[in-house]
């Protein structure tokens, strides 16, 4: 029985109108990164999921259909 819950394996989509952005938000000092979209309302961040290294971060590109040049980084 695992200790915190079972480890999520699929991807969230998202859709992306009404000026929706994503966005990756990045730890200044661990690196990690979490995947998610910014709401052009009220300019919060929501987070969709952990990316783990340079697949993970392609992975939410494509499940988003969005190209890794038009996500916004920020930490």
């Amino acid at each position: 029985m695992p200790l915190f819950g079972k480890k999520r394996t699929e991807s969230v989509t998202v859709d992306l109108s009404g000026g929706k952005r994503p966005a990756v938000r990045k730890s200044i000092c661990t690196g990690e990164m979490t995947g998610g979209y910014i709401d052009p309302d009220t300019g919060k961040f929501h987070e969709l999921e952990l990316i783990q290294g340079a697949d993970g971060f392609e992975n939410f590109c494509k499940s988003l259909r969005v190209s890794p040049d038009d996500v916004e980084t920020f930490y």
